[in-house]
Order: C-alpha cells, then sequence, then structure tokens
C-alpha cells in the first residue's frame, strides 16, 4: 500500500512513517520544508511538497495514495480554535480525492472532547454547539465525508502521547514549571489523563489501516486509562525540585494561560474495543515511569 501520510515528520508522524515502511508499505509524506523533505528521504519515504493549509497540495497527495493517515495539525495552542479549523478544511480537502472509493482515510482527533468525568468509549460522540471543545472540528470534518462515500476513521489521541522527543502537552507543563516556579495542578488534581507511548500510537495507526474498518469507525489509542493530573505535576516538580501545589480554577487561568483548559480536562477513556477490533496491546513505557527518566524533563 502507498500510503500519504501528513505531518510526517512531527513526534507521532515519524514514527507512524517508520512502522509503516518496516511493515513494506510505501509512505508518501508531506513536506513543507526542505529540512522535512530531506528527514522523509533520509527515513525512506517519498516527498509531497505542500502544506496544511493549502487544500489543493493535499488532495494531489491523497489522489496519489492507496490510503491516508492525517496526522498534521497547526500546534498554535494560543489560536486552538483557528487551528482546528484549518483542520477541518484539511480532512475535507484530503476526502475529496477519495469519494466513491474504497480508499482508507484515517484522521486524528482527541477524547478531550467527549463528556468529562466519564470513561469515554469509542462509539461515545462529541458534544456539539458554541461551546463545545473546538477538535470537534475534526470529527464533524470526518462524519461529513461519509456521506459522501469516503471511507474515513477518526483515531482518538489522549492529552499526553508521550516517548522520546515529546513537544506536547507534557513538554508545555514542564516549561509553565520552569517559569513559575512551582508544579502546580486545579483544584485537588484528582482529574484524569489518559495516555499513550508514541510506538504504540504509531503501531496501531498503521493496524488500523490496514484493516477493513466501516465507514465513520472510531479508535482510541489509550494505553493508560486515566492517570491523576497531581500525580503528572508530582513527577514534574519532583525533578525541577520544585514545589508541587494545587491552584484554584480562578488562579490556574493566571498560572497556566492558553494552556489552563487542558489542565483541568478530567478526561478517562478506554480502548477496551480498539484493542479487540485490531487486536493491539500496548507494549511500551507508562506515562509516569517515563517522565520519571531524568531526561525527560
Amino acid at each position: 500500500m502507498r500510503v500519504f501520510v501528513t505531518g510526517a515528520t512531527g513526534f507521532i508522524g515519524s514514527a507512524i512513517v517508520k512502522q509503516l515502511l518496516g511493515a513494506g508499505h510505501r509512505v508518501l509524506g508531506l513536506a513543507r520544508s526542505e529540512a522535512a523533505a530531506a528527514s522523509l528521504v533520509a527515513a525512506g519515504a517519498e516527498v509531497h511538497r505542500g502544506e496544511l493549509a493549502d487544500p489543493g497540495s493535499l488532495r494531489r497527495g491523497a489522489a496519489a495514495a492507496d490510503g491516508v493517515i492525517h496526522t498534521g495539525f497547526i500546534h498554535d495552542f494560543a489560536n486552538f480554535k483557528a487551528a482546528c479549523e484549518t483542520d477541518r478544511h484539511a480532512i475535507e480537502a484530503l476526502g475529496s480525492a477519495l469519494a466513491e472509493s474504497r480508499r482508507p482515510l484515517i484522521v486524528t482527533s482527541g477524547t478531550g472532547l467527549l463528556a468529562p468525568g466519564q470513561l469515554a468509549r469509542e462509539d461515545d460522540v462529541h458534544a456539539s454547539g458554541p461551546d463545545a471543545f473546538p477538535r470537534v472540528a475534526s470529527e464533524e470534518a470526518a462524519a461529513a465525508l461519509v456521506s459522501r462515500g469516503v471511507r474515513v476513521a477518526v483515531m482518538r489521541l489522549p492529552p499526553s502521547v508521550h516517548g522520546d522527543g515529546d513537544h506536547g502537552f507534557v513538554p508545555a507543563l514542564i516549561g509553565i514549571a520552569r517559569t513559575t516556579g512551582v508544579s502546580a495542578y486545579v483544584g485537588d488534581g484528582a482529574n484524569r489523563w489518559p495516555a499513550v507511548h508514541r510506538l504504540d500510537a504509531a503501531r496501531l495507526y498503521r493496524l488500523a489501516i490496514e484493516s477493513e474498518f466501516s465507514p465513520g469507525a472510531r479508535f482510541h489509542g489509550i494505553a493508560e486509562e486515566g492517570i491523576a493530573f497531581r500525580s503528572i505535576a508530582a513527577v514534574i516538580g519532583r525533578h525541577l525540585n520544585l514545589p508541587v501545589v494545587g491552584k484554584t480554577p480562578a488562579e490556574a487561568a493566571a498560572h497556566f494561560g492558553w494552556f489552563a483548559r487542558f489542565a483541568a480536562l478530567d478526561c478517562p477513556a478506554s480502548s477496551r474495543q480498539t484493542q479487540d477490533r485490531l487486536d493491539w496491546r500496548p507494549m511500551h513505557t507508562g506515562l509516569i515511569a517515563d517522565l520519571d527518566r531524568p531526561d525527560y524533563a
């Protein structure tokens, strides 16, 4: 299979590229820069020049492939809603090249958009409306493609996809702790984050695109269902030799800035259906053990 991968040089995407190539697939990776193109060539992949904000380049990449894995995302969390709308348009463009075919498209979403405080499962549907979590744009775009004859599936990832090279939410927390002089949590810190190691997530994407999933399928890339946020703050505080403190919701807005909403997320999630359907079993280090390595912080 020749697979078009967006975000192919990113933290998760680069691991997916390695998984696909190791399984005998060909990879066409989206590259916005010369450095990204060189990285793809070095990995053994083909290069497709373009970017997420260029729908034409996305359509051409998808048209040249037997399937698409979309992990690219503009990680501008200070302008999160705009980034999510760009993702909506990117998914629409990718799907337009695959309509009325059996060629698979896997798009990426997150468990954080589901109902808080409950163990989220694959068949749970996101909330909608003006106050909904902005990432619902990705799932709304995927749902619209189903009616156009696109065999699209949604891969929901947890707030923490961890491992070497992490530049996501946990490094953001580490940066905030360094800047403020404390490692903080919101309230009593009992809110829960699910997690998965990037290598386990990459293998799951490969298994999903190789499978005969039905249009509208949802998968959960979850290894650990829910880790108390205060436990994450505690290990960061220990490694940075900083006090670990709770913040009220009002204090959290000032302390965390744009990250406050994510710090307060209580979004435990299950991957039992995904594990059973795709015979996927997470096997890599858990989040707390990974963070406990001296070089993570």
